[in-house]
């Protein structure tokens, strides 16, 4: 949590945790204090991700929000901003949010206005992103800044000795409520 990355990716199959390792990263991090913000890459289509990810301005689109949206990235201000199965984010979009991570800047749809932002990066996905990147389906370059530290989380069948801690701890909040 703090080591320094800016950016963390997390690679581990579907139901390891990948979650709640990235909610640990960021609590126990000097960025706690501030926000947490998530996101799941594959439930929501590409032009409403994109919305969620930047923001838009009051009338940037036909269905927009009369007053417009902040953007996730912005709402992570200070905090970390966690990208789950980032495998399945389109490639247009890859580079933007490249383009985001290079310049720390972030301009909503619609607007011509470039927005200082500042947050940890935590990105996870259950796919083999290396393979993916190999065959084009991935961007390298992303790849390269979303892995700057690279956690593998192996499924609970081969962590046996977390088993009697998780169960402790999944007691305790059973009894708390």
């Amino acid at each position: 949590a703090n080591i320094g990355a800016s950016n963390i990716l997390i690679l581990g199959g579907s139901g390891t945790g990948k979650g709640l390792l990235a909610k640990s990263i960021h609590k126990n991090s000097w960025r706690r204090e501030n926000p947490f913000v998530e996101i799941n890459c594959a439930a929501i289509p590409e032009t409403l991700l994109e919305a969620e990810l930047f923001g838009f301005e009051k009338g940037a689109f036909s269905g927009a929000a009369e007053t417009g949206k902040v953007g996730l990235f912005e709402l992570a201000q200070g905090g970390t901003l966690f990208l789950d199965e980032i495998g399945d984010m389109p490639l247009s979009l890859q580079a933007k949010l490249l383009r985001v991570l290079e310049t720390k800047t972030v301009q909503k749809i619609g607007s011509e206005k470039s927005i200082p932002v500042d947050f940890r990066l935590v990105c996870a996905t259950h796919t083999d992103i290396g393979e993916m990147a190999r065959r084009g389906e991935f961007r390298a370059d992303l790849l390269y800044r979303i892995a700057v530290y690279t956690i593998a989380n192996p499924p609970l069948a081969e962590r046996v000795e977390d088993i009697e801690e998780l169960i402790t701890v999944l007691s305790m909040r059973l009894k708390k409520t």
